[in-house]
């Protein structure tokens, strides 16, 4: 099944302009580079394979990274016993190599959170999606979203403030 040239210019534009966010957003996920690359494929692959379904081309962003979450928590779910860390982390936790601490409590404190709070913060903050955009994307109504982000950022503080006391002052 072949696409129509126009939907099919649009789509390669939309991937091509967004590869390195919906990299980085894969990764957020996985926390290996190569997951991070299969999920990315897997993500082209299928909006390929499903484009004729797109109704909006103007929401043709949001719609592939819905795909790309999609495809991400997929991958949890079946790698869910398995905890893979790549060679950049491997590198980090070698008692040779120099420390880096670098954003490290959020870090830590992201990866914790809830995949629902995760998700909102990652797209918001780090994507830079607009509200309604995140809502697109997840599928789901703009006040649950506002209220997911709020949440997020609340547990995050509670996280980063019971981690540094002094903070808390």
């Amino acid at each position: 099944m072949s696409l129509q040239p126009n939907l099919e210019k649009l789509l390669i534009t939309c991937i091509t302009e967004h590869k390195d966010h919906v990299y980085r957003l894969a990764y957020s996920y996985v926390k290996n580079q190569e997951d991070a690359l299969d999920i990315v494929q897997e993500a082209i692959h299928k909006a390929f394979a499903s484009a004729e379904s797109l109704k909006n081309t103007a929401s043709m962003k949001s719609w592939f990274y819905r795909i790309v979450v999609n495809t991400s928590l997929d991958f949890l779910r079946k790698h869910k016993n398995m905890q893979v860390v790549d060679e950049t982390m491997l590198e980090a936790m070698d008692s040779g190599s120099e420390d880096v601490y670098a954003n490290l409590d959020l870090e830590i404190a992201l990866d914790e959170l809830p995949t629902m709070y995760r998700s909102v913060i990652t797209l918001r903050y780090f994507e830079d999606l607009k509200i309604d955009e995140i809502a697109e994307v997840l599928s789901e109504n703009i006040s649950t979203i506002k209220t997911r982000l709020y949440q997020a950022l609340r547990l995050l503080r509670i996280r980063m403030t019971d981690d540094n006391p002094e903070e808390a002052l």
